[in-house]
């Protein structure tokens, strides 16, 4: 590449990079206010790749289609909201993935892993429903992450971004994806009829939120977790999400369990 090649190429990268919102696309930042110290970020060699979230003291709950190797080269940024300013921020290295034998990253079938960390961390958890919860069709949810905008720019956001996203009917949904895989009932879809507004490389992981109850009050639940989508923002390819399913919150479950009731560390 010659130096003039070499110069435009800059530019559209540094373009890029101050454009503004270099992540969900479409989001907005995460105010300190709405802050969710629970929220993590999974890196290899401490680059952003995944989202993930902490659902234990010593356990983040994530996709495994995040799973990395090798595995100390592996860590997690917990409770930061910059990636380049980590005060208040923690990282952590890992002991372990867990992820069900089911999983196939063909079908899209299982994707959901829990990462061990190597010491146990203090920063309050978010708890995981105890049972499956419905998410209505239409119902408005919360995405987060660190993805990119453009997917052309593979370079995370340097701010935890958030987005308004709607939950849309799984037979729909299963409209836009036959041809790659089918929606089962362990997964669920969410996105927004805008252009341009929805998940991107690098939120995989990342938690859904919804508020399951009318109350003004009400606290969100984690109801999902990034998996996967064709393209970033398109309208007829909404993001697929791992559904925190009767099957899924069992397996979390029965793996915390083994692992609470093991002598070993």
């Amino acid at each position: 590449m010659d130096v003039h090649s070499s110069l435009i190429v800059f530019l559209i990268l540094l373009f890029a990079f101050f454009k503004g919102a270099v992540s969900i696309v479409g989001g907005k930042d995460v105010t300190e206010k709405k802050h969710k110290p629970w929220m993590v970020s999974v890196q290899k060699d401490e680059r952003h790749v995944c989202g993930g979230i902490l659902i234990k003291d010593q356990w983040v709950l994530t996709a495994a289609s995040c799973k990395e190797q090798p595995q100390k080269s592996v860590t997690v940024l917990i409770g930061a909201l910059s990636l380049k300013k980590f005060k208040g921020s923690q990282r952590v290295g890992i002991l372990d993935f867990k992820y069900p034998t089911t999983y196939n990253q063909k079908t899209n079938q299982d994707d959901i892993m829990l990462i061990k960390l190597n010491k146990k961390v203090k920063v309050k958890p978010i708890q995981i429903p105890k049972e499956e919860k419905d998410i209505p069709t239409g119902k408005t949810c919360v995405v987060m992450g660190w993805g990119t905008t453009d997917s052309k720019v593979m370079s995370p956001s340097d701010k935890l971004q958030m987005l308004e996203v709607s939950v849309m009917n799984r037979k729909r949904c299963n409209q836009f994806y036959s041809e790659y895989f089918e929606i089962t009932t362990d997964m669920m879809c969410a996105g927004s009829m805008e252009t341009n507004r929805g998940t991107c490389w690098g939120d995989t992981g990342g938690p859904l939120e919804c508020k399951l109850s009318s109350k003004l009050r009400s606290k969100s639940n984690v109801v999902g977790v990034v998996s996967r989508s064709k393209g970033c923002g398109d309208p007829r390819k909404p993001t697929v999400y791992t559904f925190l399913s009767k099957r899924h919150i069992s397996w979390i479950n029965s793996i915390l369990k083994k692992q609470f009731n093991s002598t070993t560390f």
